[in-house]
């Protein structure tokens, strides 16, 4: 989309840390327009869920960067995907990515995502992208390189995968102006 029909929103960072048996996903809640912060406490990670029961035969954890409105759909898309092909989480975000890369609708979404059922971690884009991240981390969104770098350095150490990531987002949070220490966070085990 053109920069003069975009208004420049901003404000997300999203990290998934996968170590010992965990995967923490955590997202900061701030939400911004320009150099104006709209919002402070905004939820960006959520458990996913079909028709009040989880999906995927068992818990999924998404975390979303970029429009909220086109990440919904992306989520609603998902969540279809997952009921339709039970425990296989990747064939459903393949199939989400297939959809969101042909269909004309869905090709404009500008949003992406971190998926995880707590044993297999992806990062979801709207270039038909399904990839697994190397190091057992990943990131999103306008403070995702600042959070990605701090999470690798602190993999080196003996620390759980909670408190690497909230570190982590910590730091992200202390150099992107895009980014606060309002945190979600949530952690699943497979």
């Amino acid at each position: 989309m053109s920069e003069d029909k975009f208004p420049g929103w901003h404000g997300t960072t999203i990290l998934a840390v996968r170590r010992g048996g965990q995967v923490v996903v955590a997202g900061d809640g701030q939400v911004s327009i320009g150099n104006t912060v709209i919002k402070g406490s905004a939820r960006k990670v959520r458990r996913l869920s079909v028709g009040g029961r989880d999906v995927g035969g068992g818990d999924v954890v998404c975390g979303f960067a970029g429009s909220t409105a086109d990440a919904f759909t992306l989520l609603e898309r998902l969540e279809k995907k997952l009921e339709a092909s039970p425990g296989q989480l990747a064939r459903a975000c393949v199939d989400l990515a297939k959809d969101w890369r042909m269909d004309k609708y869905l090709r404009n979404l500008e949003a992406m995502l971190i998926v995880t059922d707590g044993a297999q971690l992806f990062v979801l884009t709207g270039a038909g992208d399904v990839l697994e991240p190397e190091h057992d981390v990943a990131a999103i969104g306008s403070g995702g390189n600042f959070a990605l770098a701090a999470a690798r350095g602190l993999m080196s150490t003996d620390l759980d995968a909670e408190t690497i990531a909230r570190r982590a987002m910590a730091i992200a949070a202390d150099i992107c102006v895009f980014t606060n220490g309002n945190l979600t966070v949530e952690v699943i085990s497979k």
